[in-house]
């Protein structure tokens, strides 16, 4: 069997695929994806702005993007980096089983969003705290599962310890009662898990069907 060599990724690495991951995203939520600093992970920005691989889009919220050299910079260091490690075999063993959870990630987030009463579906308002506690339990069972994938994505390549830890705070917030930690924010359990289905398919080289 072969043995990852996988060192931690540097901070550029980190912010760099954080962008390609995520899309458009302010340094405030750069830290909170990538587990830096904001003064570093701006400090990143700026040094891959010189570079021309990311670019600051002002409005009310400034955000930074990749650019297309941004964007190949990252496809050329991801996949160097799987192969450094000798990673591909057991990344692609853990998206498979990634696969399977993500088919009920979706069902949950359905009866999160909308619920069945007399038989007709219908906004869930949130008003019945024993249905969402529910769901919510339902939602632990699949974490727990997905904390595994996550440990076996960790073990090959440690840039993906981020997840579970980020997984874990959005559903622990939403029990907590801050109910947009579900599906309705940029640090929800929903918008995380797309990020590592992103993740898993760009680390990989494959397309989103």
């Amino acid at each position: 069997m072969t043995r990852s060599t996988a060192r931690a990724p540097d901070a550029a690495l980190l912010v760099l695929h954080a962008l390609r991951c995520a899309g458009s995203v302010s340094v405030a939520r750069l830290g909170a994806i990538t587990g830096l600093d904001e003064s570093d992970a701006e400090s990143e920005l700026i040094d891959l702005g010189v570079g021309g691989l990311v670019t600051r889009l002002s409005g009310d919220l400034p955000v930074w993007s990749l650019t297309e050299a941004g964007r190949a910079a990252d496809a050329e260091r991801i996949a160097g980096e799987l192969e450094s490690a000798g990673a591909r075999e057991r990344v692609a063993a853990a998206y498979e089983r990634f696969m399977v959870l993500n088919p009920e990630l979706l069902d949950l987030c359905t009866a999160w969003q909308l619920r069945s009463v007399d038989g007709v579906m219908s906004v869930n308002e949130h008003d019945d705290p024993g249905y969402d506690s529910r769901v919510l339990a339902r939602f632990a069972d699949l974490d727990r599962r997905a904390a595994a994938v996550c440990a076996e994505l960790s073990a090959a390549l440690p840039r993906f310890g981020r997840y579970p830890v980020r997984l874990a705070d959005a559903l622990g917030r939403a029990a907590a009662g801050e109910l947009a930690y579900v599906a309705d924010n940029t640090g929800s359990y929903h918008v995380i898990w797309a990020e590592l289905h992103e993740d898993l398919l760009a680390t990989l080289g494959l397309e989103r069907w």
